[in-house]
């Protein structure tokens, strides 16, 4: 059995100003003061030295806030696309509240956030179910290679949704809002077989 740990990257200036962060690696993108201190809250509750690796989305979110939760085990992060956030093509960087009153139709009323159907509206977005399809292809490969290790994958609020929506299968992908900041989320793959033991956990939990 491989244990997955799906952790949220710390809050960014781009999540405290609203925008779609998508794929965008900038200085918005960057750690802000609160998103680093979520980051060394979590290090003191969550020890990665209880795990057997660290795979890391190629963003620089993504890295800063595992460099601070890797401070005491010290392990060789893997950089993976395969984590990479959606990218919501030419939405990426836009505000959500300005798109939304743009596009109603593409958003969930209760949720604010993007409906599968965006695509429809967005140029060279990525669709739910690419995201779905990469996320599922990182586990099961990582499965293969560690089929008894627990690993930490630090990376995105839809690519985590992604994870417990391969493991899952709802019918519909709205039923699952995206994890907070730092959160961590618990699957686990056996012989082909998903378990969600919990999602977006977080603040003094037992991992």
């Amino acid at each position: 059995m491989t244990t997955f740990y799906f952790i949220r990257h710390g809050q960014t200036t781009a999540n405290a100003l609203g925008l779609k962060q998508g794929t965008i690696n900038d200085d918005r993108t960057h750690l802000t003061a609160k998103g680093q201190q979520q980051a060394a809250h979590l290090a003191s509750q969550f020890d990665l030295r209880t795990v057997d690796a660290l795979y890391v989305s190629p963003l620089a979110r993504t890295q800063e806030t595992a460099a601070l939760l890797n401070q005491q085990a010290q392990l060789t992060p893997q950089l993976d696309p395969r984590l990479l956030e959606i990218s919501y093509g030419n939405w990426d960087g836009q505000q959500n509240a300005t798109l939304e009153a743009a596009h109603p139709e593409v958003f969930d009323p209760v949720l604010h956030d993007v409906l599968p159907s965006y695509v429809e509206v967005a140029q060279g977005g990525e669709s739910f179910a690419q995201v779905q399809a990469r996320v599922a292809e990182f586990m099961q490969a990582v499965a293969a290679v560690r089929p008894q290790a627990a690993v930490a994958c630090v990376t995105h609020g839809f690519t985590v949704k992604a994870a417990a929506l391969a493991a899952l299968m709802p019918e519909s992908a709205m039923a699952l809002p995206e994890p907070d900041n730092t959160s961590v989320t618990k699957l686990t793959l056996t012989a082909g077989q998903y378990y969600l033991w919990y999602y977006n956990r977080f603040d003094a939990q037992t991992y």
